[in-house]
């Protein structure tokens, strides 16, 4: 079944002299299941595709249907409800409330949704992502790999259609990075969770069932068999 559809997708930034394509008619399907790694040098439009499909942008021209929806026919107070009923994100710097401890970062797209949390589901992701004694800490007495742990967690609390991680290994160290490759794949593989990741590190491309290649805005290779885009 797709759970992503793109077509002919479009980002232009500027005018005249100082005008970008960004993105420049993309256009690909991704099965529900599928581990994708989105890879290209910096500057390639990955990111931009990334932010398009997360709902925090949109595109010049083209189609993104997620789950059946076209999200580019939604108002921003329904594309707001759909990315967070819908899309996990999960970013390279973690985006925590630092004020909020492990339980209530994780819960609070679900509080905003006005939506009371799965206690068996919260239970569960805790335990999966080693964060059970964690509970009650906040961001700051947590370690780079443990926040980034909680973001994973509060992106799949919804049990979201596609869940999107933007260069999620990029603040860690190696070790750490290869904890959170193993959650995602784990998540990935458990619950036939959906997932697309923005990447530089050649490991997590390597892991990846799927790999697509953009480059000036376009793509390049899309291939099953890992191969990185050095940048």
């Amino acid at each position: 079944m797709k759970i992503l559809e793109i077509k002919n997708l479009c980002k232009v930034y500027g005018k005249g002299e100082t005008r970008v394509n960004a993105l420049d008619n993309v256009s690909f399907d991704v099965e529900q299941g599928e581990f994708v790694a989105i890879v290209g040098p910096s500057g390639s439009g990955k990111s931009t595709l990334l932010h398009i499909l997360g709902g925090v942008d949109r595109p010049t021209s083209g189609v993104v249907s997620i789950a059946g929806t076209d999200i580019g026919k939604l108002d921003e107070s329904r594309l707001a409800i759909f990315r967070r009923r819908q899309i996990g994100l999960i970013y390279q710097f973690y985006n925590l409330i630092p004020i909020l401890n492990v339980e209530e970062n994780m819960t609070l797209p679900l509080l905003l949704d006005g939506k009371k949390p799965d206690k068996k589901l919260l239970k569960d992701l805790l335990e999966k992502l080693g964060l059970t004694d964690r509970l009650k800490h906040l961001p700051n007495q947590l370690s780079g790999g443990q926040q980034q742990r909680v973001s994973i967690g509060r992106a799949l609390m919804n049990n979201p259609a596609l869940l999107l991680a933007d260069e999620p290994t990029g603040n860690l160290d190696s070790e750490n990075s290869r904890e959170i490759v193993s959650l995602l794949r784990k998540f990935n593989k458990e619950n036939n969770q959906t997932v697309i990741i923005i990447t530089h590190d050649e490991r997590i491309a390597l892991s990846a069932d799927r790999v697509i290649t953009i480059e000036d805005g376009r793509i390049t290779r899309d291939s099953g068999r890992p191969e990185v885009s050095a940048e």
